[in-house]
């Protein structure tokens, strides 16, 4: 049987994980990560198959501090192997100042990140010239290679009052630190992306067909989630806010008649049989109780990614 037939689609997954990512490393084993409704952890599940990651062991490899950076709010880890080497990209604030979100880096040389030790790298540093990036709320980094060069990507805040979340992209010098300055990709410009917050965040990119998708969520973290995304194609210059295409309108968003609200902040990943997956998060209510930052019930999800004929993504819930 293939793990398809044995996965299913559209409903919770692994429950109260949000932020989910899955890796698939090159000897087949599958790794989970995801935000833990105590933002105090970060957890690793291993597994041979995509559907055997529900109900895999779940270890925990970090703890966070009593105090200072990384004590508050560990949100969105993601796990990627580069250069022989494991690495966990997060955001984290601080006890005596809980909403001072930014991103850290943890490495691990093992061979197994579950086993292995995991070693702090402290905060993302940004290239030598760019007095902007990591300075204030920063969160939710992927990273990405093409044609050799390796991407970060992330969400930070700018402006005063409640300010606004964009997206920024640099190159890598380092698994640790980037090369260049910040070139700002997207900024919440619909009003889809507006409501209740001005939020871009939660990265994530695919490739296919000499294209490069990236996905990304928007608005405040209830029923109006949702996810956009822009195109770009993989020979041109990732660096120039021009080589990326945004799309109009979400891609996905909240179905109420099958019951998924806010999907969003996703990952890729495929099946055992090659099959592209989207891994996502969502709600099954479409009232949340208490502040919704806080309310435990944001599900992991999977979704089986169509193509269309042009050769682009379809997120649908059929």
């Amino acid at each position: 049987m293939s793990q398809e037939k044995s996965l299913k689609f559209n409903e919770p997954w692994i429950m109260q994980r949000a932020d989910p990512y899955v890796y698939r490393h090159t000897d087949g084993t599958y790794y989970f990560t995801a935000s833990v409704p105590e933002y105090d952890r970060i957890i690793l599940r291993k597994a041979q198959s995509l559907s055997q990651l529900a109900e895999a062991e779940e270890h925990e490899i970090w703890h966070r501090h009593r105090s200072g950076p990384m004590s508050e709010h560990i949100w969105a880890p993601e796990l990627h192997y580069i250069d022989g080497a494991w690495y966990i990209y997060f955001a984290g604030g601080e006890q005596e100042d809980i909403w001072k979100i930014r991103p850290y880096v943890l490495q691990c040389t093992d061979e197994d990140p579950v086993t292995g030790t995991w070693k702090e790298l402290g905060k993302m540093q940004c290239a030598d010239e760019d007095v902007f990036s990591f300075r204030a709320f920063s969160l939710d980094a992927t990273v990405f290679e093409n044609h050799g060069s390796w991407y970060y990507v992330w969400a930070e805040k700018v402006g005063v009052g409640r300010q606004i979340s964009n997206l920024y992209i640099g190159r890598m010098e380092t698994p640790w630190k980037l090369a260049t300055v910040q070139v700002m990709l997207t900024t919440p410009d619909y009003d889809w992306e507006r409501v209740g917050f001005w939020v871009n965040e939660g990265p994530a990119v695919i490739k296919r067909g000499g294209k490069i998708f990236l996905t990304y969520s928007a608005s405040e973290t209830g029923k109006p989630y949702c996810m956009g995304m822009l195109t770009a194609d993989e020979d041109a210059d990732l660096l120039d806010p021009k080589s990326w295409e945004k799309e109009r309108y979400p891609v996905l968003q909240s179905d109420p008649a099958k019951q998924i609200y806010g999907p969003g902040h996703n990952s890729f990943t495929v099946d055992e049989d090659g099959n592209d997956i989207c891994v996502f998060h969502a709600r099954g209510e479409e009232t949340i109780e208490g502040n919704p930052l806080y309310n435990p019930n944001r599900h992991a999800m999977l979704m089986r990614i169509k193509w269309d004929a042009s050769g682009r993504p379809v997120f649908a819930f059929t």
